[in-house]
């Protein structure tokens, strides 16, 4: 329960700062309260390679911050988020299978 509830409030946050800084494509539509996070994955891909890097996904955000966020998602270590990997809930910490 305790994880649940900590990944839910880390996705929530992340949410959150993605949306407060301008990240989000779209306003979800009125009753569907679920953020864009392939919207949001698309606008910070700035090359269209079709995966972030850290300095993408880091934007505006502290360094290390960022970097936790990135290490948890990142499920398989190869330094890149997929849209698979940055939109598949719920997020992992390193160690976790």
């Amino acid at each position: 329960m305790k994880k649940m509830l900590f990944t839910w409030c880390v996705a929530t946050a992340v949410a959150v700062c993605f949306l407060s800084t301008g990240f989000a494509a779209e306003k979800p539509a009125k009753g569907d309260k679920k953020p864009d996070f392939e919207a949001i994955f698309k606008k910070l891909d700035k090359d269209s390679s079709g995966d972030l890097t850290l300095a993408e996904f880091k934007g505006k955000r502290e360094e290390e911050k960022a970097k936790k966020s990135f290490d948890r998602l990142d499920k398989d270590n190869n330094g890149k988020l997929t849209l698979k990997e940055f939109t598949t809930r719920p997020m992992r910490k390193k160690g976790d299978k």
